[in-house]
């Protein structure tokens, strides 16, 4: 048996479902689930901040 390997082909963009070419509207929507995702992520780094601002700082003795 041979196996042959198809480089570059049949590529399809990450979470449309197969489709090579998604439509207009998937695109839009799953960018503003990307944008959400990402705005959640800001919202997160940003409170992380704000607790080691707010935290009295720790220094390490020997």
């Amino acid at each position: 048996m041979h196996g042959r390997h198809r480089r570059g082909r049949g590529r399809c963009a990450p979470g449309f479902g197969g489709r090579r070419f998604p439509s207009r509207e998937e695109w839009l929507r799953a960018l503003e689930e990307y944008q959400r995702d990402l705005e959640q992520e800001v919202a997160d780094v940003a409170d992380v901040i704000r607790r080691l601002r707010e935290t009295p700082s720790e220094t390490a003795t020997v």
